[in-house]
């Protein structure tokens, strides 16, 4: 009888380990919790006539369960945003605070391919009246981001943009040679130089080797 307790605790010794080995998944590990990620990264915003609007970066913090927004505006004004996903009501929430004192509280989710948020607050000076905010983020096929923000104040019946900006991730910028009108250092600078040589180069060796496939 003592033989076999003490088998038995040799076993049970041997099998604890296995179960304190097992890995606990991550609070923040399901897909609803990455649903925004296409906007993770350093960003160079441009509005619709191509001049630049400022910069953002949008990095993950708090063990995957929330996005920082850090955003600075062609003019050096700047703002921040608090992304995160509740479980409980299964929405993304938005908490913007930017240096004017400008504040924004968004809730939302998917719609399709694009992240929507939206918020009602009241009109400032005007008693009863509100305003909604619609922020409407969509990942493009070519990597961009159009960030479009449309405000009312009619319950949705018309809308006004207050903000509609692409996103270009800052090392998609150059691209063998091409920089866009408003976008990218002068004429003399090196990097625009050592692009364009890099373009010259490998159009030479398409001219040796032929197009791709052929």
């Amino acid at each position: 009888m003592r033989f076999d307790l003490i088998a038995l605790s040799v076993c049970a010794c041997l099998a604890a380990p296995a179960f304190a080995q097992s890995p606990a998944q991550a609070p923040c590990a399901g897909p609803e919790y990455h649903q925004f990620d296409f906007w993770i990264g350093e960003w160079d915003v441009f509005s619709p006539d191509g001049n630049k609007a400022g910069e953002n970066r949008i990095e993950v913090i708090a063990s995957k369960c929330a996005l920082l927004e850090n955003w600075t505006s062609a003019k050096g004004s700047e703002g921040k945003s608090l992304n995160s996903y509740d479980a409980t009501d299964r929405k993304w929430h938005q908490l913007w605070v930017d240096a004017t004192g400008g504040r924004l509280d968004l809730a939302g989710g998917l719609v399709g391919a694009s992240m929507v948020l939206s918020s009602v607050a009241p009109v400032p000076d005007r008693t009863g009246a509100a305003i909604i905010h619609r922020i409407t983020w969509t990942p493009n096929s070519d990597g961009t981001v159009r960030q479009h923000w449309q405000t009312s104040e009619d319950g949705g019946k018309t809308w006004k943009t207050a903000f509609d900006g692409k996103y270009v991730r800052r090392r998609e910028r150059f691209r063998w040679g091409t920089i866009a009108a408003g976008d990218g250092p002068s004429a003399d600078d090196e990097q625009v130089h050592a692009v364009r040589a890099v373009s010259a180069q490998n159009d030479r060796l398409l001219d040796v080797a032929g197009p791709r496939g052929a």
